[in-house]
């Protein structure tokens, strides 16, 4: 989007001072939060959250808050996010100051990595109880991007993200990511993952994939990947997120066929032991989209099934109102 002059000359005010730069230098790195930029500044928490909200008012940052936690980034639309990364920019790499807070910003991301790498061995053994019972994940990948090419996609919704791999499989190829989930813990392996990976134009944020933080018709493309037989309501979710598709756009469900391993239920909360074909086109086809193509993929005990949908160029998203299954 372009600027106009009073923007660019706004922009360029809530930027004009020394610590404004640090900080917008630092943003355009990845999102951060106010404690995060206390540590590596060196400066007071009311000193770093004032030099904050000059420049979210401006237009130059988004705030975006997370339970008790607040994340800050440059914005990433509008005019006030074009004046950030023409002044980003324009900064000097090599200035030393600059130069301290980047090895700051990296011992922060090592200590991220660290307590991520902790959480996930903690909890690896029973995510490879499951994954030995299904075909190898890279073929479940290589069958998700046949599916949704990762340069047809711009802005990606992944619900459910985990540990981010969807966003780090088409983070060189899309303009925006967004991976949404309900544990802070799997967030925090998310953001590591997406930091190492370099991947500044994705987040992960905490929600609730019945209630999507995204408006009506903002994605061209939502994986949701092994997500669904944790559900209560899989059609309801399968709805909200046909409601931010664009026109044209993409859903991939990735999950399991039908099967009978009751242990899964027990041991690792699957509430739903997989599902048909005819199951998820059937929510599909209430909440608006069309079914273009479904794939299995048998391996072991289980066997991963692919379902690809679209939404038709003229339809519009669906209304909000509970259906039958959610209502139930």
């Amino acid at each position: 989007m372009t600027a106009t002059m009073d923007q660019v000359l706004g922009g360029l005010r809530a930027a004009g001072e020394e610590t404004r730069l640090r900080l917008l230098a630092l943003c355009a790195r990845g999102e951060l939060t106010v404690t995060d930029m206390v540590a590596i500044l060196g400066l007071s928490q009311p000193r770093v959250s004032r030099h904050l909200k000059v420049m979210c008012e401006s237009g130059l940052l988004e705030r975006v808050r997370e339970g008790a936690w607040v994340f800050y980034r440059l914005a990433a639309r509008g005019p006030g996010g074009t004046v950030a990364r023409a002044i980003v920019a324009l900064l000097p790499a090599e200035d030393p100051v600059a130069t301290r807070d980047r090895d700051r910003h990296n011992e922060i991301l090592r200590a991220r990595a660290e307590a991520a790498q902790a959480y996930f061995r903690a909890n690896a053994e029973q995510w490879d109880d499951v994954r030995r019972l299904h075909v190898d994940e890279t073929r479940v990948e290589q069958a998700l991007m046949d599916l949704l090419p990762p340069e047809s996609v711009r802005d990606l919704l992944d619900v459910g993200t985990g540990t981010g791999r969807m966003m780090t499989l088409y983070a060189p190829h899309i303009r925006e990511g967004l991976g949404i989930d309900m544990s802070r813990e799997m967030l925090a392996v998310a953001r590591a993952n997406l930091d190492q990976a370099g991947a500044t134009h994705c987040q992960a944020r905490l929600g609730d994939l019945y209630h999507l933080p995204c408006e009506d018709a903002s994605r061209d493309a939502v994986t949701v990947h092994q997500v669904l037989h944790y559900v209560e309501h899989p059609a309801e979710a399968v709805r909200e997120c046909a409601r931010v598709l664009r026109p044209g756009g993409r859903l991939a469900v990735v999950d399991f066929a039908p099967h009978d391993l009751e242990d899964l239920r027990e041991r690792h909360k699957h509430r739903r032991l997989g599902f048909s074909h005819d199951e998820v086109a059937g929510w599909c086809t209430d909440a608006g989209l069309d079914m273009v193509e479904t794939r299995d993929l048998p391996g072991g005990a289980l066997t991963v099934t692919l379902w690809l949908a679209h939404r038709p160029a003229a339809a519009s998203a669906p209304s909000q109102t509970p259906n039958k299954d959610h209502a139930a």
